[in-house]
Parts: structure tokens; sequence; C-alpha cells
């Protein structure tokens, strides 16, 4: 429909748009409430013509589970880059006998730059055992160290390629190729949110840049959109535009947002199995309730001083993670499902200048990732939240660049890398598996990022089998046609 500006000007108006200007005055909330009594008084099914419980499967209501879980919530604190499992969490006494010597034959298949490839490398850093359990950390994690006894470390993991991109579709999304749901699409599609005013998924990516492959990390795929990862921001305004651009009076903006709806739920019937429409109305309805959540749930100011202090808020260079991981926790607390906090670039991705870089990197994340345990735990929180931390792949036990570590560094590897789980079922002070001699290859008790996947969904009360999606007549699943299992030695 056409309509006058105040400069006399002809211009098209959206139906959306129609709606937003007659609400502005009396006028129109009083044709805002006709119209709501007389034309729209009937309810709407927003599943009719729909199969039973499809329309269900749209939205980020509850729902049950398939047996009782150990995890309500999943905080993924992913390491770009592929940390240096025997420089952090697998000491290697061998690297420092045959420090120097050659082994490039035994691993040439798997390097991306075979050109620089120099002798084996022992690891510049010292290891001690911590806790209880006697668990052996590097000195680039103290402040983690004294978490040791609530950490399951997994030196056994494997993944099926050494190039960052199809390392980090497959950790995320169980495949090296895009186009398929991130992990947390798959949980939020499975189990929904207990909090409907926030998003069940939420990405609390670094201000300095994305990661490698960028959004696709937490894209939904061919998953209803409704269940991709929500970015929010650590500084400034959390979700941008989130404000309207000007004040109304309560009761007619809620006359407005009603009568909209009305006229959404009309359209969604006469177009019905459109998951992008589905996603947009939904995204639209959260938006609102995000206006009265999202500030509140995001705003660290309101801790005291001393849990600022213990996540490194204020000082450097931890001010940055800290502040996520302590939003991590505040979403938690308030039902989101799954947070996922990501580092910039690739920190541990080390391929020069192997100790520096990797004392940069433990200096931005060990306080406050040990933070977020602590806290957790003390809150009582850390019982049926799932901590992961962890990279994409490992790293080689043979140096790039020549031998010394401040000017060299690894390249990839695929075949063994560590990684840690806490809470949510986890066995506390447990280190699972084994690498060979040398660090290079997963040997005992291997893990796949196959196997990885099952175990988390099972933690949280899913059977990988079951949590499937219908595309194209496919039974599609997080773990796809790849034979997985639960790794249940490392479930308390």
């Amino acid at each position: 429909m056409a309509c006058q500006d105040h400069f006399g000007l002809q211009r098209q108006l959206s139906r959306r748009g129609f709606f937003e200007r007659f609400s502005d005055g009396i006028g129109g909330a009083a044709l805002a409430t006709m119209l709501t009594r007389d034309l729209f008084s009937a309810t709407l099914d927003s599943s009719s013509g729909l199969p039973e419980g499809h329309r269900r499967m749209y939205d980020l209501k509850p729902r049950p589970p398939h047996f009782a879980p150990k995890a309500k919530a999943v905080i993924h604190l992913f390491m770009n880059g592929g940390p240096s499992q025997m420089d952090l969490f697998d000491p290697k006494p061998v690297l420092d006998k045959h420090n120097g010597e050659p082994y490039f034959d035994k691993v040439a298949a798997d390097l991306t730059t075979p050109e620089q490839v120099g002798g084996l490398m022992r690891s510049p850093f010292k290891f001690a055992q911590y806790g209880k359990s006697g668990m052996w950390i590097s000195e680039l994690m103290p402040k983690l160290a004294e978490q040791a006894d609530k950490i399951c470390v997994i030196r056994s993991m494997y993944t099926v390629h050494p190039n960052h991109e199809p390392a980090l579709f497959a950790i995320h999304t169980g495949r090296i190729l895009p186009g398929r749901p991130s992990m947390g699409s798959w949980v939020v599609f499975g189990l929904g949110s207990e909090n409907q005013n926030l998003p069940a998924y939420v990405v609390l990516d670094d201000p300095l840049g994305l990661p490698v492959n960028g959004t696709q990390n937490w894209q939904a795929g061919f998953l209803p959109p409704v269940y991709q990862g929500t970015r929010i921001r650590s500084t400034g305004s959390p979700i941008l535009n989130l404000r309207p651009e000007y004040d109304q009076p309560t009761e007619i903006a809620k006359l407005s947002h009603d009568l909209l709806t009305k006229l959404d739920d009309i359209h969604k019937r006469n177009h019905p199995d459109q998951m992008e429409l589905d996603a947009r109305i939904s995204s639209y309805e959260l938006a609102a309730r995000l206006q009265l959540s999202a500030s509140d749930a995001l705003d660290i100011s309101k801790e005291d001083d001393a849990t600022r202090a213990l996540y490194g808020v204020g000082e450097e260079p931890t001010d940055s993670y800290g502040r996520r991981c302590l939003m991590a926790r505040r979403l938690v607390e308030r039902g989101v499902r799954f947070v996922q906090l990501y580092i910039n670039s690739q920190i541990w991705d080390n391929h020069t200048n192997l100790e520096d870089g990797m004392r940069a990197a433990s200096a931005r994340t060990d306080q406050p990732v040990a933070a977020l345990l602590e806290d957790l735990d003390r809150r009582g929180l850390l019982k049926d939240t799932l901590v992961i931390w962890g990279g994409e792949f490992g790293r080689m036990p043979i140096a790039q660049l020549g031998g010394n570590p401040r000017e060299s560094g690894r390249d990839h590897n695929p075949r063994g890398f560590s990684l840690w789980m806490a809470g949510g079922g986890m066995k506390a002070g447990l280190t699972y598996g084994t690498t060979d001699d040398l660090g290079y290859e997963a040997v005992d008790n291997k893990v796949s990022v196959t196997d990885w996947h099952a175990t988390i969904l099972h933690l949280l009360g899913m059977d990988y089998q079951r949590l499937v999606f219908d595309q194209n007549g496919l039974k599609e699943k997080l773990t796809s046609v790849f034979e997985a299992r639960v790794v249940k030695e490392i479930l308390a």
C-alpha cells in the first residue's frame, strides 16, 4: 500500500510497517483492539496442517531427554589452533632423550609443511603432578593445576584431517565438510532450553576476530534455523539493535505486538513447513523477551569484586576471556543449554615461536578457565554442567623450522591429542588413554571425535542413535554414518 510522508512524497509501506505506524496513535490502539477482538478472536493452532509433533520440533521449549541425564548444560571452551599435547597434559621423557634426532619418514604423510621439518623436539616446559590424583600438568597452567581433581583429561583423542578448516568442521559437526549442524545445534534440537527469555545456544566469540570457518562453526545446517548459535558480544551492548529506536506506552506496544503475532500465525497457517519463516518469527519473539533478560544475564558488574578478580576481569591479559567465562556461568545459571567460547584467530597454532606463543596463550586463558571451574563448583552448578576444553587436533613431536623452541614450533597432528572435560557426570581426577612414547599417535583407549560426540550426548541424556532428523529421507545424526561408542570408562 502507498502512504504520504511528511514531505508529501508517496512511499510504499509494508504490512508490518503499516501496523507499526498506526499503533503510534490512540486511534491505532483502538483499531488494534477491534481487530484483535473481532477478526482474530478464534484461537489459532500454529501446527495446523502439519503432522503431529512437527511444529513442536521448531521451537526451543524444553523437551524430555531419552533417559536421565547427568548434565543439563554445556560450556565448550574451544581452543582454536590445536594445543600441543606434549607441552600441556602428556609429558614425553623420550623426547628429552632423543631431542634433535630425525623422525621425518615416520610422520611425513601428516605434515602440512614437510619442507620445514626438523628433528624431534623436547618440550621447553616443566611438568609436575597435582592433586590427589597425581595428574601431570605443565607449568603453563598453574591455576588449572589447582583444579586437577575436578577434571578428566583424555590423552588419546584423534581426528581425521590435518588442516584447520576440515578439522574444525569435524570437531563441531561430526564431518569434515561444511553445511552440517553444529554440536550445539543438535543439543538444543534435542532438548530445547529451560529459559525461553534467552537464546538456547549462545556463542561468546572473541572481539579480536572470528575463528577459522567463521560463523559456520555454530550454524544449524539442515536443522531448522531456530537452533543455530546466537552470537553475543562481551563488551558494549550484548546484542546489536536490541533496544527499540523509540519508547512506546506499554499498552500500545503490547497491542501492536499481539496484533503482529496474530498476523504471523495466519501467515504460518498459509505457508506450513517453512523452517526459515519459523526461525525468523521465533527470532523476533525472542528479541522482544531479550530486551528484559539479556542485559541482566550478561551484566557482570552485578558480580562482587572478589568474583570478578577471580576470573581476572579488569586485568591484562585475562580481562577479555575472563569476562566471557563469567558470562558463561551466568548464562547456564539461568537455564541456557549450550554456551561456546572462542579465542581469537589461532593462538594455539604454534608453527613458530612455540615457547613464547604457548606462554602467551596460557596467560590469557589459564586463570579464567580455572576460575570458571571453581565458581561453578562452589555454586553447586558443576555437578550438572559439562565443561569441555580442547581444540581441533594436536601437534607433532618434531620441530618445524629448526630445533630451538623460541624460534620453531610444531606442525599439526590429527593422530593424537589431548582435551579435558569436567563436571556433568564425568569422573574427576582421571587421566584416560595414552599416546605412543613420542606423543605422535593415540594407541590405548583411543577416542575418536565421533565417540566424543556420542559421549557428550549420552551425558545430556540423549541416545546418539535416536537423536535424528529426517533430511531428504535420510535419518541424519550428529555422528553421521560413522561407528561410535559411548566412552563409559570416563563417566562417573
